[in-house]
Order: C-alpha cells, then structure tokens, then sequence
C-alpha cells in the first residue's frame, strides 16, 4: 500500500507541476489515522498529507460532479469506484475530457465501527497483511483482515478498472474476493409482509435526516433535490412522522433505481447503521430477474434496462405476487 501512496503522489505532483492539471482529488490524511477524507489538492506543497490506506473506502467519482469548472483533475479511482464514473459519464454529469482517471489497486477496505466492536479502541496505526496489526492507545492486538471490512467488499465487484488512463498498482486488486450480495435480500425475501414492514419500520427510525446517505451518493445527481425545495411540502431536516421516515428513503431508492452501482456509499457513512444498501440491492435484484443481469456502468455507453422499452418487458399485472414486493 505505501509503494502505491508513493506512486500517487508522484502522479499528482507531476501533473500539478506540469500545468496538466487543476487539481488532484484524493485523500487527505485526517487528525485520526483512520479518518482520511475527500480532498481536492491543488499545489503541490499539499500533497504531503494525501494518503492512501486501508481506510480509504470512499468514492472520489462523487465529487467530480462539480469538480471540473476549474479546469482538469486527476482523480484516483478504485476499481469499484470507475462504475459509478461510468454512469456518471452516461447521464452527462461529469465531461471525460476534463477527467484523468487513474486506477489504483484496492484489496479491500476496513471499517472502523467493526474494529470497535471487536475490541479496538483509540486505534493509532495499523499493519496490513492477511491479518490487520493494530496499535492502540490501550496496547496491541490483531485481528483477521476479512472481520473488519466494508460490507461494499465482502461483495466486490470487480478486480478490474472499468474506466481509466493509467493504472496504478492494478495487482493489489487480485486480492479481493467476491461473496454473494443478494443473499441478505433472499433472507428477507422470505419474510412475510409484516415481518419486512417490521424490520424496514425499525432500521428506518434511527434515521436523524443528516442526508449523508444522499451526498455521499454518486447517482443522486440533482442540483436541486426535492427535499430541499421549500415548496415541496417535505422540505424539513427532521422526519416530523413515520411516513416521512420512509418517503425520503423510498423516494431515493426509486429515483436511483437501474442507476445506483451498488458501491456501499449509502451504508458505509450512514452513522445510524441503516442498511440502506439493501433497499438498493433489491431493486438490482429484481431489475435482474425481470430484464436480465445488468451491472450499471460496466461501461459509458450502456443504458438501463429501465430506460428501453421492449414488448417483452415485464408489466405489473403478470408479475407473480410477493416477487417484486420489500
């Protein structure tokens, strides 16, 4: 991982310097060492604080929506992250030509609520290997590397970059394993509809309405979203009742619907813990069975099946009921 840091920031710094970029978006090192966060460095002299870590799991494609005014940005780009550049593309969000999308090889990121729970508190540095090395505040300790990651990384997408100009560290990525990400959702599936109204109605509540689901999200995409025009109606931070606990996310799950990459973003910095990559991954699921295996943003061009029409598309009234149901 530090020979990749090193190489980024080479990357960034010769770019920077030659004029053939604006900007580098990356991460930047926080207060904590697992903190990293978002950051557009634009000199060369603030390249000392990026990094590159086991702690970096969230999506840069994010924040390239309104990155690319001031010019060219490089941006780093694990490979689950290059299908939501992808869609972006495909919708028109982002321009690639004002894009240099380097991939970076990733074999899975860590999540520090999980180390909590496993004991680990006031975590200062940390070994990677098969087995995370930690040092604490409290002492030392290890765990397995496999206990501790993102959900986004028991079901990993790809090892492959889907889009790119230059690869770095690619091979780290061979590392990665896939698990089965609907098997949480065939669970529910056969739960009947009040065991489901049950579970949905409980994670939902825990909802404080901080919309870091939505501004983490690379498919909300408005510049303007409902829930915050004050003519809406529903324009308020907090949920007032139930039904407005489950609008917001129901509505964001239907506006994402056949857009949303499944990149983890949504549950990775709810800091209720709410699934709500489920919700998501349903959607996918059913989208699937209805229209056949479709990943969003495999590529720029391809469009969801939600988008065409087709004689054979399935129509509400012969789908088998309970099978499209949540």
């Amino acid at each position: 991982m530090q020979k990749i840091e090193s190489e980024m920031k080479q990357k960034a710094f010769e770019m920077l310097k030659s004029g053939a970029v604006a900007a580098v978006l990356g991460w930047k090192k926080g207060d904590l060492a697992y903190d990293p966060s978002p950051f557009f460095f634009k000199n060369a002299d603030e390249l000392e604080d990026l990094v590159y870590n086991i702690f970096c799991g969230s999506n840069l494609s994010k924040y390239l929506i309104e990155s690319n005014k001031g010019g060219k940005v490089l941006v780093f780009l694990k490979p689950c992250d290059t299908y939501s550049l992808n869609q972006l593309l495909s919708e028109h969000r982002v321009n690639r030509d004002d894009i240099y999308a380097a991939g970076i090889g990733c074999a899975g990121k860590v999540n520090i609520e999980k180390l909590r729970n496993l004991g680990f508190k006031g975590v200062l540095e940390i070994k990677e290997g098969e087995s995370l090395e930690i040092k604490t505040l409290y002492g030392e300790g290890s765990c397995l590397k496999k206990d501790a990651l993102l959900e986004k990384c028991l079901c990993c997408k790809s090892k492959d970059h889907m889009i790119y100009d230059e690869l770095i560290g690619s091979e780290l990525s061979r590392e990665t394993s896939s698990g089965d990400k609907f098997s949480q959702i065939e669970k529910l599936e056969q739960k009947d509809s009040e065991e489901r109204f049950e579970f949905w109605r409980n994670e939902l509540s825990k909802c404080i309405r901080c919309n870091a689901c939505r501004n983490a999200c690379p498919s909300c995409t408005c510049r303007q979203c409902v829930f915050d025009n004050a003519h809406s109606g529903v324009s308020a931070k907090v949920n007032a009742t139930d039904f407005e606990e489950n609008m917001f996310h129901i509505i964001r799950a239907y506006h994402v619907a056949g857009r949303c990459s499944d990149c983890g973003e949504c549950f990775r910095v709810c800091p209720q813990g709410i699934p709500l990559h489920l919700l998501n991954r349903k959607f996918i699921k059913d989208i699937n069975n209805f229209y056949g295996d479709f990943q969003v943003g495999e590529t720029a061009e391809n469009q969801s099946p939600l988008l065409n029409f087709d004689f054979e598309d399935a129509e509400p009234n012969v789908i088998s009921k309970g099978k499209g149901s949540f």
